[in-house]
């Protein structure tokens, strides 16, 4: 046995390491329980008494050898590893990547910027909605169809004070929050995330974002609101570009309107997007109905005012000429690196 010792001992002072694998390897014969010098000590047992004291030296002096050779191996190892890893200095540096905002963030920041000149100030609230504040004061019928499960996401279907609670289809709560706190005159725009239960294409999504107006005072009339919009149109795609009114029906604007400008894609050529039109709507709007002011105690005989509301996906669509929604909520960093701060100007 103590040959074998001798052995083991010339064994692990002349063990080399090149590799990580090479320094496990050596951990695994000598080191570990079930190596070499573990089972010497297994053997030990069979020793007689008087020479256990003798040989258990030897071993203890072996294991340390091992472990101490273990330790230098290591050493070496991550020495030889930083070395090999070491930055040059000398080298230029990696410049800055800076990003970018979003392009609906852009679009969303243009859009205040040219109300804001015009005297609209911004509002905001909540996403989470009541009845009251979705539909109701905004004269919907109990029988409306944007009241049921196909196209509004339900929180809570009658909830404590009898109201159900959803998610908003539309900032047009923002408006009877705004009329229910503040007296007329007001002027304020409303941007924010809305949800609408809606199949996912390229011309649609289940959340988007819009921007609601709303004006009201003394004399207000259709040819402000056409005014109005005649200027944001001009403003966001330039002064060629064209506006057409449709007549149309929303249940919270008397007369209403749909708002159409050319198809900056197709320059009025039609495509996919305009429906070979060669138009596409950007927004609804009309003047507010007599019975949503009544519903936020303002009275329609002193007051009248006009609303619009348009959303900044199609807004920016136009913008940019991108041809489906979907790619706004991927977060492919190959589309989103296309559009830079500068575009706010």
């Amino acid at each position: 046995m103590e040959n074998t010792i001798e052995n083991l001992l010339h064994e692990v002072k002349s063990f080399s390491a090149k590799t990580k694998q090479d320094l496990e390897s050596f951990r695994l014969k000598y080191i570990s329980k079930k190596g070499a010098i573990g089972e010497l000590f297994e053997n030990l047992k069979q020793i007689p008494a008087d020479q256990k004291k003798q040989f258990g030296k030897i071993l203890n002096e072996l294991k340390q050898a091992a472990e101490a050779k273990f330790t230098e191996l290591n050493d070496k190892l991550q020495s030889s590893s930083e070395e090999k890893t070491n930055i040059d200095l000398t080298l230029p540096p990696v410049p800055n990547k800076v990003g970018n905002l979003h392009p609906l963030t852009l679009t969303k920041n243009r859009i205040i910027e040219i109300f804001e000149r015009l005297g609209f100030n911004v509002a905001d609230g909540p996403e989470i909605e009541d009845d009251w504040h979705n539909f109701s004061a905004l004269n919907f019928p109990d029988n409306h169809p944007a009241r049921e499960m196909q196209d509004t996401f339900f929180i809570e279907k009658k909830n404590a004070e009898g109201g159900d609670v959803l998610l908003r289809t539309h900032t047009s709560n923002v408006q009877i929050r705004l009329l229910e706190k503040q007296k007329p005159p007001v002027r304020a725009i409303m941007p924010g995330r809305v949800y609408r239960n809606e199949a996912i294409s390229a011309r649609a999504h289940c959340f988007f974002h819009q921007v609601e107006g709303l004006y009201v005072d003394r004399n207000v009339s259709f040819a402000d609101l056409k005014q109005t919009l005649f200027h944001f149109a001009k403003e966001m795609y330039g002064k060629d570009i064209k506006l057409r009114l449709r007549p149309s029906f929303f249940p919270f604007t008397e007369p209403s309107a749909e708002i159409d400008v050319t198809c900056l894609i197709c320059k009025g050529e039609g495509c996919v997007v305009c429906k070979r039109s060669g138009w596409v709507e950007i927004a609804g709007a009309g003047m507010v109905h007599p019975n949503v002011l009544r519903n936020c105690g303002v009275d329609p005989e002193e007051f009248t005012g006009f609303a619009f509301g348009m959303g900044i996906e199609r807004v920016t669509q136009l913008r940019y000429q991108v041809n489906d929604l979907r790619l706004y909520s991927e977060n492919d960093i190959r589309f989103l690196r296309q559009f830079h701060t500068e575009g706010t100007a």
